[in-house]
């Protein structure tokens, strides 16, 4: 027995428009990690900072170029607070590899990170500014245990 085509709602049909609407390669940027957990991200270690705040600055800053997200822990307290950005598909390809940044803490930084990523970030452009001292390496056992 044949099957009929099952008939397509108008909002199904919207929602795939919108989809398919997206520029290539809209998702492919950057994706930078933000640790929440117990000590980045808590006004218990850090009470002069507005977390929030800078979350908003980074997905405000990074816009499409890339993702923000934010994770409960990245098991790197010693440098809190720790932000990771993880190269795009391209800057993959080029050989960039995700860079662990610590102590977080100044608008700048968020400026320089946000500059950074819109330029294409890890692989693809070298970091602005002072970014270069505030990387760490972290070890296998932890960059293993990144969530995504």
């Amino acid at each position: 027995m044949a099957r009929r085509p099952r008939k397509e709602s108008a909002g199904t049909a919207a929602s795939r428009a919108s989809r398919s609407s997206k520029a290539p390669g809209a998702d492919a940027g950057c994706t930078v990690t933000v640790c929440r957990g117990c000590c980045c991200g808590t006004t218990a270690r850090h009470p002069e900072v507005d977390h929030g705040a800078q979350l908003v600055r980074l997905r405000e800053g990074i816009g499409d170029a890339g993702r923000v997200r934010a994770v409960p822990c990245l098991d790197a307290c010693d440098h809190s607070n720790v932000v990771v950005v993880s190269p795009s598909p391209a800057g993959r390809l080029a050989g960039g590899r995700p860079v662990w940044l610590g102590w977080v803490l100044a608008d700048d930084m968020l400026d320089e990170i946000t500059d950074w990523v819109r330029a294409g970030g890890p692989g693809i452009a070298e970091p602005p500014g002072t970014l270069d001292l505030q990387e760490f390496t972290v070890s296998r056992r932890v960059r293993e245990g990144l969530p995504g």
